[in-house]
This record gives C-alpha cells, sequence and structure tokens, in this order.
C-alpha cells in the first residue's frame, strides 16, 4: 500500500484541474486518490468526462483515467479517499465559500484556487516564498472553529505573482514599496477553457478582465500584512494602480512595473543582486516544487518573454528583466511566470507541501 498522502481533486475536468492531474504524477509525497467535478461529468470514468478537451502535453496518467468522477458538492463521497483536496471548482463565489467550510469542516485540508476566502480573516493567503509564517493562523483558524484536522488556505490571484517575489526579495533587505503601477499582460489560459473566442483576440488586446485589477491592487496588502490579535491586518501603507488585458499568448502572465520606495533607493545593481540571490524557506526545506532559483533575471534587452520564459525551473520561477531607472517612479522592471503552474496548479501544491511540512497535514 501506498504511504503517501491520499489527495483529491474539485474541479478535475477544468483547465487548473487538469494541470493538478498532470503535476501530481509521480509526486514523491502526494497522490492523487479521488476526482471530482460539476454534475455533469459526475459517474464518467475521468478518461470519458474529458473526452475532446484533455488540454495538457501528454496523455491522461494511467493512474487516473479509469477514476470515476464524483459530485465535487457531495462531500461525503470523499470521506476516507483522501485528506487533502485541490479546490478549483468553478461555481458561484459563495456557493465556493460554503462548500470549502463544508470540507474543512469534516477534516479535509483545503488548499484553494478560488478566491472566495482570500480576504476571510482567518484563511491564509500563500506565496510560500513570501509569507509562510502566515500558516501561523492555522491554529487559530482551527480554534474559532471547532476543527481538530480541518483547514483552508488560498493561493493569489495568479496575475500579482509576476511581481510579487521580486518586490518581496527587496522589502526583506529593507527597502519599502511606497506606491507602484502595474500593467499585467494576462495569457488566455487565464480565462479558462474555451476563454475568449478567437474573433476576440486575433489581432487584439481586451483591455478588461473582470475584477483583476481589484484582485491585484487588494490582495498584495494582505499578502504583505501581519497577523494581529488572530487576524489578518492588510499592508496599507503600499498604493497600487492596476490596469489588466488579456492578451493572445496561451501561457504566461506578464507584467510591466514601476515602483516607488518609502526612503531610501537601492542602486540597480544591488537590485539585480538581491534578485539573483533570493531564496526562501522552500528553497531551504527543498519543498519538491520549490524552484531552485525563485527568481531569474535575464540581461538580454528583449526578455523575459512567455514563449522563451514561462517554463524556466519547473514553471515556478518568476523571470524578471529590463531593469532600469523610471522617469516618474524609482526604478521599473518586467516579470513573468507560469499562470497555470505557478500562478494556479503548482503554487498550489507547493503552498500543501508547505502546510505538510509545517505539521498541518499529516
Amino acid at each position: 500500500m501506498s504511504s503517501k498522502i491520499k489527495v483529491g481533486i474539485l474541479g478535475a475536468t477544468g483547465m487548473v484541474g487538469q494541470n493538478y492531474i498532470r503535476l501530481l504524477e509521480g509526486h514523491p509525497w502526494f497522490e492523487v486518490a479521488y476526482v471530482a467535478a460539476s454534475a455533469q461529468s459526475a459517474g464518467k470514468k475521468y478518461e470519458e468526462a474529458v473526452s475532446g478537451r484533455w488540454h495538457m502535453n501528454g496523455p491522461i496518467p494511467e493512474s487516473v483515467r479509469d477514476f470515476v468522477v464524483c459530485d465535487a458538492t457531495d462531500v461525503s463521497a470523499a470521506i476516507h479517499q483522501c485528506s487533502v483536496v485541490f479546490s478549483a471548482v468553478s461555481m458561484d463565489k459563495k456557493a465556493v465559500a460554503a462548500l470549502e467550510l463544508e470540507y474543512a469542516s469534516n477534516g479535509f485540508a483545503v488548499v484553494s484556487n478560488n478566491s472566495a476566502h482570500r480576504f476571510t480573516a482567518d484563511v491564509p493567503m500563500i506565496i510560500p516564498e513570501i509569507n509562510p509564517e502566515h500558516l501561523d493562523i492555522i491554529p487559530v483558524q482551527r480554534k474559532k472553529r471547532g476543527w481538530s484536522s480541518g483547514l483552508i488556505a488560498v493561493k493569489s490571484n495568479c496575475s500579482i505573482q509576476s511581481y510579487m517575489t521580486p518586490l518581496h526579495a527587496l522589502m526583506r533587505k529593507g527597502y519599502e514599496v511606497k506606491r507602484m503601477f502595474v500593467t499585467t499582460l494576462q495569457a488566455l489560459s487565464g480565462a479558462g477553457y474555451p476563454g475568449p473566442s478567437a474573433l476576440d483576440m486575433i489581432d487584439n488586446i481586451v483591455p478588461f478582465i473582470q475584477g483583476e485589477e481589484e484582485k491585484s491592487e487588494n490582495e498584495p496588502l494582505k499578502i504583505f500584512g501581519k497577523i494581529v490579535d488572530g487576524a489578518f491586518v492588510n499592508n496599507s501603507s503600499i498604493k497600487i494602480s492596476a490596469h489588466c488585458n488579456r492578451v493572445p499568448v496561451i501561457h504566461g502572465h506578464t507584467a510591466c512595473v514601476s515602483v516607488e520606495f518609502a526612503q531610501r533607493n537601492p542602486s540597480l545593481d544591488e537590485i539585480k543582486d538581491i534578485w539573483q540571490n533570493f531564496t526562501s524557506l522552500p528553497q531551504k526545506l527543498s519543498l519538491p516544487f520549490a524552484p531552485l532559483k525563485p527568481i531569474i533575471y535575464r540581461n538580454e534587452p528583449n526578455r523575459p518573454q512567455p514563449q522563451k520564459d514561462r517554463d524556466s525551473d519547473k514553471a515556478m520561477a518568476v523571470t524578471v528583466g529590463r531593469l532600469r531607472a523610471c522617469n516618474v517612479f524609482d526604478m521599473r522592471f518586467v516579470g513573468l511566470h507560469h499562470n497555470t503552474v505557478r500562478g494556479a496548479a503548482g503554487g498550489a501544491i507547493l503552498s500543501a507541501e508547505l502546510l505538510k511540512e509545517r505539521g498541518f497535514i499529516k
């Protein structure tokens, strides 16, 4: 019998769910033991449920192909099948919030890609290289809700991860960010399948993505915030202005960022040195999904580029480049990451690995 931790995937037939299936194949700690999706897919074998819409490179893993898909809203079906669930269900936000609470109250560790609990006061929103200490809220969360083994932890919106780790690396050295202006160029896969129509995207850019600018401006404040009296308090000292655009790129979110520092400014050479030498707790712990170098700096004047850089270091690294002085603020740069790996399934798997190492997942 396998000694690996049994995990389930809610929303297993969607784009993020398929990435979980692909990325977890052969994982040294976790084993997919349960798949669930909408009522329309329930009762079908997984291979049948994704027939004609398996979007990953390579075939469906044999270990999952014949699994019978369950109804994600039927929590009782997952009991005794797994102890961890990765939540990527596509439902109304209030319904997702209630469903994740129900899973957690039944003892499941819920690691969610959804936004429903990102601003719940006792739920950590984790980027493992930035705020692993935010997992300290889990005992408070459990005590408050009467859970012995259940928990909810969420990952942030995918669009902000192109620049959050580079900013954190500078802030960790004492260079506090005062204001920033960011323009995101977000890939089609971020909209799920089938996403925007070809008529909307070929020879075009769409300068609006529902809710993305609000997430880009608010979520970093919680991630850079602190736990005070058993709840998160946002870092209100940073002001962010965001423009979010959908572009005709399949994978890879790009961000063009201008930053003003609060007091002293690092030199460009110092910034490069900080980025190139940055590591954090996931690297110290040698977590399976942790990139060896969380930040990769490219000196070429025309990098990073989605086609060339999105898959760097298991598609889990943030690639930065075009660092230069800013005529309005202090400095500017371009950041890029793989939105469906680092920004979605891979990032959540890394969070689950950190939860295991901290003893919150048994």
